[in-house]
């Protein structure tokens, strides 16, 4: 359900400038129908009816959290905040990312991370960030904008050799690294989770695009759609 905060319920004993912000939760109620970004594409039908077999498994994580959270690393009250809301680190160091159960950080820069949590989590999970950081930093609910596309199986990789310029061999990177790179003729950040398995977060607006170049690009290999 949609809810705005005003600034003048955030709590009196806050600096001026954190009174002054405003938050949604961007979780759909009742009344409005949530819809990934590839919901047009009915990816759920495609993997009933589709192969079963193939060199490249695809599947979209929908309507997850998205958070980009900004703050400098030598603010120790910003890194302290974000370890007690979140139970474990922001990762410091370049092109690493952590996951823990269900939530996982991609560092993107020195100063930016992107938190991915469930999309029911993402309000209260931003809401308790706020509340334990201090210091200057920023905090913004990207959640409608993005997607989360998962590539696995043994030729995952030989896709993303046709996608990105970036070096994707084992001794470049391995499980844990994270880029964000050229794919395609878009843009996406590239977490390798496994021995075969990527993540892709895509912009909502080259959703389409991307989810029919890699239809393109697996098809010598054989893609199989997962729901």
């Amino acid at each position: 359900m949609s809810e705005m905060i005003a600034p003048e319920k955030v709590a009196a004993n806050k600096p001026e400038a954190v009174q002054e912000v405003a938050r949604m939760n961007q979780l759909a109620g009742p009344a409005q129908r949530a819809e990934s970004p590839l919901h047009h594409a009915d990816l759920g039908t495609i993997a009933q009816k589709g192969p079963k077999n193939g060199g490249v498994t695809l599947q979209e994580h929908k309507l997850l959290g998205h958070l980009v959270i900004r703050g400098s690393q030598d603010n120790q009250a910003f890194l302290a905040g974000a370890r007690e809301a979140l139970g474990f680190d922001l990762p410091t160091a370049p092109l690493s990312s952590v996951q823990q159960g269900d939530r996982s950080v991609r560092w993107i820069s020195p100063d930016e991370w992107l938190l991915i949590v469930p999309g029911e989590e993402a309000f209260d999970v931003e809401e308790q960030l706020r509340a334990a950081m201090g210091g200057h930093f920023a905090i913004v609910n990207v959640s409608g904008g993005q997607t989360v596309l998962e590539l696995s199986g043994p030729e995952a990789r030989s896709v993303l050799k046709k996608s990105t310029p970036y070096d994707v061999h084992d001794r470049n990177f391995p499980v844990g690294k994270v880029v964000t790179s050229v794919f395609a003729k878009t843009q996406a950040v590239i977490r390798r989770t496994g021995e075969q398995s990527w993540e892709l977060v895509i912009r909502r607006s080259f959703a389409d695009y991307a989810w029919l170049w890699l239809q393109d690009a697996s098809a010598e290999y054989g893609l199989v759609v997962k729901a």
